[in-house]
């Protein structure tokens, strides 16, 4: 649980690259933000995950009648201590030799957050361009998941690809980017 200084820390950091990166959110003010980081205090440990482990979080988008913020990943490159995972449990115990720490969604659920879906992935790099060295795992679907594989996403050569692999596979260049509603 973080501590009221380092809750502070982390609200400036979090309204510095807010204020820094308007074209994510143009119809957003860092009050609102502010409002609703207070309102749903339960997810500032999920927040700090998310920028302790190389995210750096900013709000993405607004939706629905209500201004749900969400929060998402912004980092550059997959974020790097989320990275040499492979996508889920099963697929962690089918490794026969070489196992990996751990796996995305059960990190992911861990910290309280949600795995990024092919959709706010598209999203997120049409406001600028992500993943151009790494790649990061997607929420899959159920009946691709069901068949052993798993869904990543990178950019390259100014495209945005989607990708299929093994869900037991892991990079040290792929990672997980997450979501945090408020």
């Amino acid at each position: 649980m973080p501590t009221k200084k380092n809750e502070k820390d982390l609200l400036l950091i979090l309204e510095i690259r807010f204020l820094n990166h308007m074209h994510r959110h143009p119809d957003v003010s860092w009050q609102e933000v502010k409002n609703a980081l207070s309102t749903n205090a339960g997810k500032i440990p999920a927040l700090q995950f998310m920028e302790e482990t190389g995210g750096e979080p900013d709000i993405l988008a607004i939706s629905g009648d209500f201004k749900e913020l969400k929060f998402a990943d912004f980092s550059e490159q997959s974020p790097s201590g989320r990275r040499s995972l492979c996508y889920d449990a099963k697929a962690m115990a089918s490794r026969k030799d070489i196992v990996p720490a751990n796996n995305v969604i059960d990190m992911a659920n861990a910290a309280g957050v949600s795995l990024m879906d092919e959709k706010t992935y598209r999203l997120m790099q049409s406001l600028e361009p992500l993943d151009t060295k790494t790649s990061s795992w997607l929420l899959t679907p159920k009946n691709i998941r069901e068949l052993g594989g798993a869904i990543f996403g990178d950019n390259r050569y100014e495209h945005v690809f989607i990708y299929h692999n093994g869900a037991q596979s892991f990079y040290a260049a792929r990672g997980f980017r997450a979501i945090l509603v408020l």
